[in-house]
């Protein structure tokens, strides 16, 4: 059987394509770390290949004999919340469990099922930490992984065992011991039973640094996907590579799951390459599916926390920028937005993602079909939907956009919710929005020949939103010459400037209107909202 792209759970090298895990990591970095007897954090946003990474780092660590390292994923512990009897009992029977299983030892099953007075659940972890590493023949490394998944007091009294025993290592307790969750140990903010708030930081003040787990490097992506290539012959179309690099920027698991996407079957014949087009339409349905990888990220999205920094970004604007400095990290952390060249959304999975998710009740409820806005030649009559946009906007835009948790963004969701419900099963909307910028670019491509689909005629159309600041010379000179940019970058047919005026004193009477411009040899069809 061939090997297959890899889209849930650890990677195996015998089943999976997989890019080496320990290339992935600073193998060098980490071993002076474990050398100086260091604790320290290791984090990623979730289906980055963290488990991969750590299991591999624990068989590397062993074969070189120098440690006995052991890999420990806790995340059942959750359950427990404040329970901390009940939660400390399962993180140690899973460190019991994970040595039995990798160690080939059965001395920590043994020692833990002899009979643990209950009461001593506060200090559990830590005597059965000291009895492992005062048995084993080398000093022990332990790797907690899904540590973040874990609740109020028994992530405390687990972080406080640790400390606890630091000073005893390396005789009578791990040597080293490496926390890994999705967010840093800063990032912590843990309510105990008695509702006190106590940070990661202050509870786990031994760590000495933090490291990342990044994505795929470009060259990496392209070296994983030409593994199917050389064992199956089936080549990718070299348009395929700037195209996967701009919609995931190396994401493992979105790498992973369009190339299981492309590859499981759609183009059987393994002679027959896979085209643009192919690779397109798994996007596409990949965003449409808010398959478990993406529904875990957008469940975040409701955290103050994490719609402080999206809302700006989403917005366009800076004055929605008032936040913390640990905001931006911990979205960060998330997988959610990256920080260069520009703060923006990580990805363009996720810009398309991420904003469909945040209008998806609102496009199901608006009561538009699409018959109506197609002209007899079946192309899109932009005029007649913009103008239904202007009328509905008018009547139920404060309605909505109060209904909105992303209220600063709200005019330009209820238009792409608008757009979404008119173009869905049929084109293609992509959108492209950044600090600072004060506008939102939204591309539409639309099928003209309905059998042909995306290898026929495309009908290309650009929309440019702006929110006024200032005077409206300004906003409209502005606009004109960032629309005619956008238009001329996607070769559109035609191509429309939005500008939503959301001063209260203003009257819609005024607000309501719509002209032909010229800018750079273009003509644009502006439209006040």
């Amino acid at each position: 059987m061939e090997r297959f792209f890899n889209n849930a759970g650890p990677s195996v090298p015998a089943d999976h394509y997989m890019i080496d895990p320990l290339q992935r990591i600073d193998v060098t970095h980490i071993e002076r770390l474990i050398w100086q007897k260091r604790y320290f954090v290791l984090h990623a946003p979730r289906q980055t290949g963290k488990t991969s990474c750590l299991m591999a780092l624990m068989h590397h660590l062993n074969e070189q004999g120098r440690y006995q390292a052991l890999y420990v994923n806790i995340e059942r512990a959750q359950a427990a919340q404040n329970d901390v009897k009940e939660g400390i009992g399962s993180v140690a029977e899973a460190i019991a469990s994970a040595a039995r299983r990798y160690l080939q030892n059965t001395q920590l099953w043994e020692w833990l099922k002899s009979g643990q007075p209950p009461e001593r659940a506060t200090s559990l972890l830590q005597d059965l930490l000291e009895y492992w590493s005062t048995t084993s023949a080398q000093p022990t490394v332990l790797m907690l992984d899904e540590v973040d998944a874990l609740i109020g007091d028994t992530l405390i009294s687990l972080l406080r065992q640790i400390r606890s025993g630091y000073a005893d290592r390396p005789a009578a307790f791990p040597v080293s011991v490496i926390l890994c969750g999705v967010r840093d140990v800063r990032d912590y903010r843990i309510s105990s039973r008695g509702q006190e708030v106590i940070t990661g930081g202050s509870a786990f003040n031994i760590k000495a640094t933090s490291l990342r787990l990044g994505n795929f490097s470009a060259e990496e992506v392209r070296e994983l996907w030409e593994q199917h290539t050389t064992q199956t012959g089936q080549r990718f179309a070299e348009q395929i590579y700037p195209e996967l690099w701009a919609d995931t920027q190396g994401q493992p698991w979105l790498v992973n799951a369009l190339g299981y996407e492309l590859t499981d079957l759609r183009v059987p014949d393994r002679s027959i390459p896979i085209m643009l087009e192919d690779y397109r339409a798994v996007r596409e349905k990949l965003i449409q599916s808010r398959v478990t990888h993406l529904d875990q990220l957008h469940h975040k999205l409701h955290e103050p926390r994490v719609r402080r920094v999206i809302a700006a970004i989403l917005s366009g604007t800076t004055e929605a920028t008032e936040f913390p400095a640990d905001d931006l990290d911990y979205v960060e952390d998330l997988g959610l937005i990256r920080r260069h060249p520009i703060l923006a959304i990580a990805n363009r999975i996720y810009q398309e993602s991420i904003p469909r998710d945040l209008i998806y009740t609102t496009q199901h409820l608006l009561p538009y079909q699409q018959a109506w806005y197609l002209t007899a030649q079946r192309r899109l009559d932009m005029p007649k939907l913009l103008a239904a946009f202007q009328q509905y906007f008018r009547e139920h835009a404060e309605a909505w956009i109060e209904r909105f948790s992303y209220k600063e963004a709200g005019p330009q969701l209820l238009l792409q919710a608008f757009l979404q419900r008119i173009v869905n099963g049929g084109g293609r909307i992509t959108r492209e929005y950044g600090l600072g910028r004060r506008r939102t670019d939204l591309f539409i491509e639309w099928p003209v020949d309905e059998q042909a689909g995306f290898h026929g005629e495309i009908q290309r159309i650009v929309l440019e939103l702006k929110i006024q600041h200032g005077s409206m010379d300004a906003t409209l000179q502005q606009g004109l010459a960032q629309t005619a940019d956008y238009a001329d970058k996607c070769a559109a047919d035609e191509q429309h400037l939005l500008i939503f005026d959301r001063r209260p004193e203003k009257s819609w009477q005024e607000k309501i209107w719509c002209q032909t411009k010229q800018a750079a040899g273009r003509q644009i069809t502006v439209w006040g909202l």
